[in-house]
């Protein structure tokens, strides 16, 4: 498969020079957090910095949206208990205080949000009673992708409307040749000529999953959320390709499942194997784009800890250095991940809708 119109030197370049303003604003991102952090431990010993807390804080969900130096946007909270929902601003923990609910008193252990009593005990009987739907950072970062999706498609769609049968211009330059590698080596290659009628879906998990490993590269508002690094996220979009498969099949899938051609005796064997197959593949897709994606993040964050962990400016250039390169290689592997996850979901699609070959 040739790439050599996508990675060409001109966006080689340009993802050296991005990549070099990521790794700087992850360095003081990830630097004004940890100052904010030490800050925030009153009445204690210092205490050596903790690599492993600072990084799961990062890449992890929270009711919280970190702008930059002490500033935080507090985000919804939404919560059904068994007397009723309740719902209030994150702002009432004040960090690590206890927020009084109409029901319940409540508070954030490991940004959870557990119901407590007078004393400040969790109560982990009443705390198994209660469902959280607040709106935390992955959920506003998930409508913030999306929103910026249609914008983009909406105004290239228009653009298709009003140069009709004209070069492409602009914004509209830019996503064709994009959608039109999606359809020449994604889709025809692996479904067939049936692949017009999974255009649609194909170019919206390629293009969600793009988006979103591209906003979890910039570290600073409305970026720096991980949330095709989340396993929920990516559980949902592998069952919903799940359902696009199965739903799709045609009846020599089905046979090829229930009534394999080997002998009979072997059909004890076969047939769970092949059911087995059938949840294995998206599984496989799930764990794929989390595992890349989280592994990603934690890499970054784990050589800009260094210069924390020796506390000395002289690690700093060798820090920057190796979170430059691994900041090249993410911007790749937001491409390529999108590209395989949506190059997996088209084969599983193409296997399921093929015509039987005598």
């Amino acid at each position: 498969m040739d790439f050599s119109h996508i990675l060409n030197s001109k966006k080689i370049t340009l993802n050296v020079v991005l990549s070099v303003f990521l790794s700087l604003l992850a360095c003081k991102s990830f630097a004004i957090q940890s100052e904010k952090d030490s800050v925030n431990v009153k009445n204690a010993k210092e205490e050596a910095f903790n690599p492993t807390t600072a990084i799961l804080e990062h890449i992890g969900d929270s009711h919280y949206w970190h702008v930059g130096g002490e500033v935080s946007i507090p985000l919804p909270v939404i919560i059904f208990t068994e007397k009723g929902m309740e719902s209030f601003s994150a702002s009432k923990f004040n960090g690590e205080g206890v927020a009084q609910g109409k029901y319940h008193n409540y508070k954030l252990v490991d940004d959870k949000i557990r119901v407590v009593d007078t004393d400040g005990n969790v109560d982990k009987e009443a705390s198994h009673h209660i469902y959280d739907f607040s709106i935390t950072k992955n959920v506003l970062a998930l409508w913030f992708a999306g929103i910026l999706l249609l914008i983009i498609f909406f105004s290239v769609a228009s653009a298709y409307k009003k140069r009709e049968g004209k070069a492409p211009k602009g914004l509209q330059s830019f996503i064709e040749p994009i959608i039109m590698f999606v359809r020449d080596e994604i889709a025809r290659p692996n479904i067939g000529y049936k692949y017009q009628k999974y255009m649609p879906v194909l170019l919206t998990i390629f293009f969600f999953i793009w988006m979103n490993n591209m906003l979890g590269l910039v570290p600073l508002f409305p970026g720096g959320a991980n949330v095709t690094g989340n396993i929920l996220l990516t559980f949902v979009l592998s069952t919903v390709v799940l359902l696009i498969v199965n739903f799709s099949a045609n009846k020599y899938y089905w046979k090829h499942i229930f009534m394999p051609d080997v002998p009979l005796w072997l059909y004890p064997i076969m047939i769970p194997v092949e059911l087995i197959g059938i949840i294995s593949k998206p599984f496989a897709l799930m764990i794929r784009l989390y595992a890349n994606i989280s592994a990603g993040h934690i890499i970054v964050l784990s050589l800009i800890s260094l210069i924390f962990i020796f506390k000395s400016l002289y690690i700093a250039p060798v820090s920057v250095a190796f979170v430059l390169f691994m900041d090249v290689l993410e911007l790749l592997v937001a491409f390529l991940q999108a590209f395989i996850f949506t190059m997996l979901t088209a084969l599983f699609i193409g296997t399921a809708v093929e015509e039987h070959h005598h």
